[in-house]
């Protein structure tokens, strides 16, 4: 038995308190799993989309309460984070990335290709293109001046499915 007479957690240790904001556990539900596909333009060159409001949105025709959405964007040469989407950061974050990954340096991927997209593939991979968002009480646990992104890094216009899946109840 611990100091408040209650026996032990699992690993023979204290059982810790409860986590502040925490929901108390609920009855099992069956998981559910919806996912959609969502068609995206870009510039390209650093382009943001905000797709938090797309998100949003089908959360909301979904209905679930509680659980996370994934977000993928096929291809390689796109990703996905969060940011404050706002004018100024538009322009800081893909111009730390000019300075960090320069386009006018030689790639060996251009040398193969000769499409000249070498900087897009590796500033893709370096973000990354997935992102895992919870939801509870049927929001996004987003900060106040959060937003989920798309950054087109390819030197062309493109059109892509960005792929969005939610598993909650």
């Amino acid at each position: 038995m611990n100091k408040a007479g209650k026996p032990p957690g699992p690993d023979g240790g204290q059982v810790p308190p409860p986590i502040p904001g925490l929901h108390a556990p609920q009855q099992a539900q069956q998981i559910q799993i919806a996912t959609r596909s969502v068609p995206v333009t870009s510039k390209g060159n650093g382009d943001m989309l905000d797709l938090t409001p797309e998100v949003t949105r089908l959360l909301n025709s979904i209905g679930m309460h509680d659980g996370q959405v994934i977000l993928f964007v096929p291809g390689s040469t796109a990703s996905l984070t969060t940011i404050e989407f706002e004018h100024g950061l538009k322009q800081d974050f893909p111009a730390a990335f000019d300075r960090i990954m320069p386009r006018d340096i030689p790639y060996e991927h251009d040398k193969t290709w000769h499409d000249g997209n070498g900087h897009s593939h590796v500033r893709a991979s370096t973000v990354g293109p997935s992102l895992t968002v919870p939801f509870t009480q049927g929001r996004l646990t987003l900060g106040t001046w959060q937003q989920i992104v798309l950054v087109d890094w390819d030197n062309r216009q493109r059109t892509r499915d960005v792929v969005i899946q939610f598993w909650g109840v």
